[in-house]
């Protein structure tokens, strides 16, 4: 009988873990789109109970040994790209008891599962009720991981999302935007005044909203053999690589968002699709970071998705399923999606805007976390800031404010600063492209898609988590992350 080494060990526990994953991804996409009310206590449970079962199949004493001895074994660079990436993960794991885990998503679940009904209903003192527990066991989770490594409890949050990144990088880069960005919208919106944009005239039936959203997802490349489109509470990206599950929310009568909706999450999408086949089921052959994620969504949906080129590409795909009217010209679609306006919705909100709405939520959660706030001094703080930041009151509206995103119900702090940095990368990565191909905008408008795909598939994709994400970004671009990309493109396109 022949014995393993221990990097195959080691790899064969991770194809075990990839599967329990895998499971626990689909339970969770049918949690959010499909699963019938009374489901959510057993749901809850049974996930609770396959986190349970991860934790304990990467916490086993016998893992350390293993590691140990597969770093003196020889591996070629991508098997011991693998190997850093499977000691991170021990590691984390073996930071937090198994008793916090199964709470963490216990509340996790309850709290979300409430959330859906008490959002619509503004309903901020029933969240608390739920919402308290969670941040509680979050701040355990941060102080038990900030213990371990030495750095600030919400730092060690963001590490699971953005590895390498510290608040202090993430409050640097954000105080140089606040610093451009009121000047630039204000400038932005002077300009805008004078300009003649025709509102489109619904309703627009959902299933012709969805029909335009497939076709819109064909033009870029999501393979529906391994992926399909629903509808959930809040737009996500989920399911794995094999299997990608994207959801949009419609409204009747504005079709706008939803369809952009849609070329987002198809980023996120292509992402999941271009992973290194052969190396799926291994840490390595993950995505790099969430920042890096957003990246992928971004590209697709603000650096080609908000184009005027894409736009004129798509411009009769809208009228082919909505109808033929003016406001469906490329010229006036481009209009629209490039229209400056601050508002309460961060997911609708305009490209210019949108990173004010990660700045707050950024600074109240890390404040939350490190115990400077209380869950109760949310809505005041969010109000402050909405007025600061964007000049809107958000004052008793807790549905249109503190309660509308969906990624504090589970405790994913130290999640938010990625969007930001996705759209810092994915300005960066245009940039460089852009230099290879000069011609990039006229080959978009006359249909061929294949640089930007070919592109990210040879620098993001296909790299999965081989580098980590400082050379990743520095491969791909020949530097590292630098945010002036970021500012010249809004310029540009504002502006220019």
């Amino acid at each position: 009988m022949t014995t393993l080494s221990a990097y195959s060990a080691l790899a064969e526990r991770f194809t075990r873990l990839y599967r329990y994953h895998h499971l626990h991804a689909i339970a969770s996409w049918d949690q959010a789109t499909m699963m019938p009310a009374k489901g959510n206590e057993a749901r809850a449970a049974a996930l609770a109970e396959l986190q349970v079962l991860i934790h304990r199949t990467l916490t086993e004493p016998g893992l350390a040994g293993q590691i140990a001895a597969a770093e003196d074994e020889p591996l070629d660079d991508m098997e011991r790209a693998n190997l850093r990436e499977i000691r991170r993960s021990w590691e984390q794991a073996n930071l937090l008891p198994e008793a916090l885990v199964e709470a963490k998503a216990l509340a996790g679940s309850r709290c979300e599962h409430a959330w859906r009904t008490q959002r619509p209903a503004n309903d901020w003192p029933g969240f608390l009720a739920n919402f308290r527990e969670v941040v509680r066991l979050s701040r355990e989770e941060a102080q038990r991981l900030a213990e371990a490594t030495g750095v600030r409890p919400y730092d060690a949050l963001m590490d699971k999302f953005e590895p390498g990144m510290s608040s202090a990088e993430i409050e640097r880069v954000f105080e140089e935007v606040k610093g451009w960005l009121p000047g630039l919208i204000r400038q932005v919106r002077e300009r805008q005044e004078g300009e003649t944009v025709l509102a489109p005239a619904g309703p627009f039936a959902v299933e012709r909203q969805r029909a335009l959203g497939l076709d819109v997802m064909k033009l870029l490349g999501f393979d529906f053999d391994g992926g399909r489109l629903d509808v959930s509470v809040h737009p996500f990206c989920g399911g794995v690589a094999e299997d990608v599950r994207i959801t949009t929310r419609y409204r009747e009568d504005d079709f706008v968002q939803s369809l952009m909706g849609i070329v987002h999450e198809t980023g996120h999408a292509r992402y999941e699709q271009g992973l290194p086949r052969d190396w799926l089921s291994q840490p390595v052959g993950q995505a790099r970071s969430m920042g890096i994620h957003e990246s992928q969504s971004l590209s697709f949906e603000m650096q080609l998705g908000r184009s005027p080129a894409f736009l004129e590409l798509i411009a009769p795909l809208v009228r082919r399923h909505l109808g033929e009217q003016e406001a469906f010209s490329s010229a006036n679609l481009a209009r629209l999606y490039t229209r400056v306006q601050p508002g309460f919705i961060r997911v609708d909100a305009d490209e210019l805007t949108y990173p004010a709405h990660i700045i707050l939520r950024f600074e109240i959660e890390r404040a939350l976390i490190e115990g400077e706030i209380e869950a109760e001094d949310i809505p005041a703080l969010w109000d402050e800031k909405m007025q600061a930041y964007l000049g809107v009151d958000t004052r008793g509206n807790f549905r249109d404010g503190c309660l509308q995103d969906i990624h504090w119900t589970d405790g994913s702090f130290g999640y938010f600063p990625s969007y930001t940095l996705g759209a810092m990368y994915a300005a960066q990565y245009f940039a460089a492209l852009r230099r290879q191909q000069p011609d990039l905008d006229a080959q978009i408008a006359a249909g061929n898609l294949a640089p930007v795909f070919d592109w990210l598939d040879r620098h993001i994709w296909s790299q999965g988590s081989r580098w980590e994400t400082g050379e990743l970004v520095e491969r791909a671009t020949g530097e590292a992350l630098n945010p002036a990309y970021f500012r010249a493109h809004l310029e540009r396109r504002y502006l220019g």
